[in-house]
């Protein structure tokens, strides 16, 4: 999804706060070196507990030499399946299905070690229905998991087992699988909603290129248009003998280039203008790809009538250096707001404030950093000014951006 994002947004770094360090926080989210690998294959292993039980039995004098090497090797085996899906799912693509074969050496190990050595061996039945939860699709995984409940309480009864010890075993495998399944229920919503927004700022972006090829459009062809017709002319001028009138119209010629090429450095310009729906949707895409939840009002990307295009524009850019003030510099921040208001001063001018805070650790005693200092230049350019501080309750970062509000709106008749 990055690959949709403005440079300036990209996660570069492993840092504190960034989006490769904070990556167990994500569910579903995959792994891109060995050191989250392990990190990830270490948490496992903590889920790990439950085969204390057929370990014991291993180690126990109820089985032969023969019957306690076939199981250490089965355990292993089972422990190398479970564990090398966890690892392949990680790094594959969400539509790899080679999980589907690895639960089903699961659970065929998990029938035959139930079978051969007895009750110990059933809580094999709640890995496998774990496994079965993650590899089906949401729909068929309910399924999956309740069929494999199913087989562990057969298999109990065959092997005569103790109802305090069935009802112990076969629930955990239920709801084991279960809470397997609503996560990948909630994995796949996640994914949704980020290339949703991804492609909400793509999609923004492409507007504006759009508007950029229209406006260009417009401006050359009208130009380009009379600069042929007045060349004519005075091609046909110059043909008579006519050179003042001849001269006249080249004057005009070059009156209409530059003016074309005014109106072709000021649409230019108004695209390089930063804008408060681009702003927030890039925005969005970038907290959300450092992890951090995003609280904004979407009426902050409507168009703002009581707001002159420099003003706008002022705002937009202060979003933008906010935003990634808290994607770099945020750290520990996991939640991020951003809202737009109106306020009167007590002169009685009206202002519009844009607010971003974080919950993060703060800045400290740090000095403010250049893109504030710019920030704070372009703000005054157009009457405004920065505040920034401590959040809520002196905790995370809080920018605030006033620029003056135009009369426009309040001279619209209603």
């Amino acid at each position: 999804m990055s690959k949709f994002l403005p440079a300036r947004f990209r996660p570069t770094g492993t840092g504190a706060g960034g989006a490769t360090e904070s990556f167990a926080v994500v569910p579903g989210a995959r792994v891109e070196n060995a050191r989250q690998l392990v990190v990830k294959l270490a948490w496992m292993l903590l889920w790990m507990v439950y085969l204390f039980y057929p370990v014991e039995d291993l180690l126990g004098d109820e089985h032969t030499l023969a019957g306690k090497i076939v199981g250490w090797v089965a355990l292993s085996l089972f422990l190398f399946a479970y564990l090398g899906m966890v690892a392949v799912r990680s790094m594959a693509s969400p539509h790899w299905h080679g999980g589907l074969v690895v639960a089903g050496v699961m659970l065929l190990l998990a029938l035959s070690t139930s079978l051969t050595f007895g009750v110990p061996w059933l809580v094999l039945f709640t890995y496998t229905s774990v496994c079965v939860g993650a590899v089906l699709p949401p729909r068929l995984g309910l399924i999956g998991v309740a069929g494999i409940t199913a087989l562990a309480l057969l298999v109990g009864l065959l092997i005569h087992t103790e109802r305090d010890t069935m009802a112990a075993i076969v629930l955990p495998c239920f709801l084991s699988g279960l809470a397997m399944n609503g996560l990948q229920r909630l994995i796949s919503t996640m994914r949704e909603l980020r290339e949703a927004r991804a492609t909400v700022a793509h999609l923004a972006a492409s507007e504006e290129r759009l508007r950029l090829a229209r406006d260009l459009h417009d401006l050359l062809g009208h130009s380009l248009s009379l600069i042929t017709i007045k060349a004519q002319l005075a091609g046909r001028l110059l043909d008579q003998d006519k050179g003042e009138a001849g001269r006249a119209q080249v004057d005009d010629i070059e009156q209409v280039a530059r003016q074309a090429l005014t109106d072709v450095r000021e649409a230019i310009g108004g695209f390089r203008r930063p804008t408060l729906a681009v702003e927030l949707a890039a925005a969005r895409s970038a907290l959300t790809a450092a992890q951090i939840t995003v609280e904004a009002d979407p009426a902050i990307a409507d168009p703002q009538p009581d707001l002159a295009a420099p003003e706008a524009a002022a705002l937009a850019w202060a979003l933008r250096e906010a935003v990634t003030n808290v994607v770099r510099h945020g750290q520990g921040a996991t939640r991020c707001g951003i809202g737009l208001d109106r306020t009167w001063e007590e002169d009685g001018s009206r202002f519009a404030v844009l607010e971003v805070s974080d919950n993060g650790r703060g800045p400290g005693k740090s000095p403010a950093g250049n893109g504030l200092s710019g920030l704070q230049e372009r703000l005054a350019l157009v009457g405004g000014r920065l505040d920034t501080g401590p959040g809520v309750r002196g905790k995370g970062f809080r920018l605030r951006a006033l620029v003056p509000v135009s009369a426009v709106a309040d001279s619209v008749p209603e």
